[in-house]
This record gives C-alpha cells, sequence and structure tokens, in this order.
C-alpha cells in the first residue's frame, strides 16, 4: 500500500509533467524559498520571472495546487487569501523538483 508522502509524490510529478513552459515549477520553488504568499504576492513574482500571466490565472493556478495537490495551507483570515507550504511537506516537494 502506498504511503501518503508517495501519494503525494505522485500527484506532485503528474502536475509537473503537464508544466510545459516551467511556471509549475517555479510556484513550488517560490513556496519552498519562504513562508507564505498572496496571491498578489505570487503573481509580481512570476510576473517578474518573465511568465505572461493573469492575475485571475494566477489566482487559478494556486486555488488549483491547493485543492488537487493538498500540499497548501491556507489563511482566508485576512483581507487576502494567503498561501503557504503545509508543515512536512517542503522534503517531499524539494525532492521532487531535485528530480525535474
Amino acid at each position: 500500500m502506498e504511503s501518503a508522502e508517495e501519494r503525494i509524490q505522485e500527484r506532485l510529478r503528474n502536475y509537473l509533467k503537464r508544466d510545459g513552459i516551467g511556471i509549475r515549477k517555479a510556484v513550488l520553488k517560490l513556496f519552498l524559498a519562504d513562508t507564505s504568499y498572496t496571491t498578489e504576492d505570487i503573481f509580481t513574482y512570476l510576473d517578474g520571472e518573465g511568465f505572461d500571466v493573469s492575475y485571475r490565472g494566477v489566482s487559478a493556478m494556486v486555488g488549483l495546487m491547493n485543492t488537487r495537490l493538498g500540499i497548501l495551507s491556507i489563511d482566508v483570515s485576512g483581507d487576502h487569501n494567503v498561501y503557504s507550504l503545509k508543515n512536512g511537506h517542503k522534503t517531499i516537494v524539494r525532492t521532487v523538483l531535485e528530480n525535474y
């Protein structure tokens, strides 16, 4: 039987397989670099990295990462949603990214 960690790794690998331009990988690396980000933070970062993104597109991507991958934690208490990598998932994400 697969462990929870193995299932997350498999979901991450499948998610990255469909990442033709590297934007998903860039967002995952961003989450590894720091603790938490708003959609605006992620949008600004990706725009600065040269990705052709819209704010709504970034919002949809991060929301999908949250629901499909199960690796993000979301704080909805303030004016803006704040996303961060769940505790214990950094190692899994780092391992998958190193092999991509």
